[in-house]
């Protein structure tokens, strides 16, 4: 298929598409307006039910903590197969010493960057944890604190050296953790069940509303993603570095 055909084939398909564009965003509710009865009803409800105070973070590890789950194991699948394909080709038996292109001159770092990163390191890692700590009370939750904390990590990276990086960052060791965050949560659905409860039902003390401890076991879920989603993001950053050097012929297996 040529450009052309294809240009033309996506102004049909946007001329087509346009009008029910149009009716939707008409017929979006009002800011702070829905037709639906349910997030009321758990406004309502959850946090004499649950004992917090963060509306989303019950609703995923609580009221559909089934999905969450399920969404957390695509997770793991998607960066176990991007490891496979990427540790496939290239092959574990990488060290730590980075490679220099012949005709690609490596730039001396910057003091500037190197005492930002430093700075800049240990502030964004302290408030990844922070927003995981404080999912059950204050928006935020394993997800995002998790992401957080990975991308804080890519700082050591910049601000230091790729040896320091790939020495530090060991890939079987967050292989470990994102599998241990996964079993986290699995094991989350089947404990109650021992008991005789319900897949995933919340059987742990919920503690007092507003502390720190509380939300039963809303607060081991949420440890599990946090785990599982910092191990995976670092996991991908690992291999995706990787990807930007070439072995040597001493490195090669």
């Amino acid at each position: 298929m040529t450009r052309r055909t294809r240009l033309i084939l996506a102004g049909i398909c946007s001329v087509l598409i346009a009008p029910a564009v149009v009716v939707v965003i008409l017929h979006i509710p009002a800011f702070g307006h829905h037709p639906l009865p349910y997030g009321d009803a758990i406004n309502r409800g959850t946090v004499a039910r649950r004992h917090v105070t963060n509306m989303v973070t019950a609703v995923n590890f609580d009221y559909r903590a089934f999905d969450t789950l399920g969404e957390e194991l695509m997770l793991v699948a998607a960066v176990t197969g991007t490891l496979v394909l990427l540790r496939g080709r290239r092959g574990e038996n990488v060290s730590d010493r980075p490679a220099r292109a012949p005709d690609r001159p490596v730039c001396e770092r910057s003091e500037a960057v190197t005492l930002a990163c430093r700075i800049f390191l240990p502030l964004i890692v302290a408030f990844g944890i922070y927003v995981v700590l404080h999912a059950q009370l204050t928006p935020g939750g394993g997800f995002q604190g998790g992401a957080i904390i990975a991308s804080g990590t890519l700082l050591l990276y910049l601000g230091e050296s790729y040896r320091l990086w790939r020495r530090l960052v060991r890939s079987l060791l967050f292989d470990m953790l994102e599998a241990a965050g996964a079993i986290v949560l699995v094991l989350c659905g089947l404990g109650p069940m021992v008991r005789g409860h319900a897949f995933l039902e919340n059987v742990l003390p919920l503690g007092q509303s507003g502390a720190l401890l509380c939300g039963g076991l809303i607060l081991v879920e949420n440890a599990g993603v946090a785990l599982a989603v910092t191990a995976g993001f670092i996991l991908l950053l690992l291999e995706f570095l990787e990807e930007t050097r070439a072995a040597r012929e001493d490195e090669k297996s």
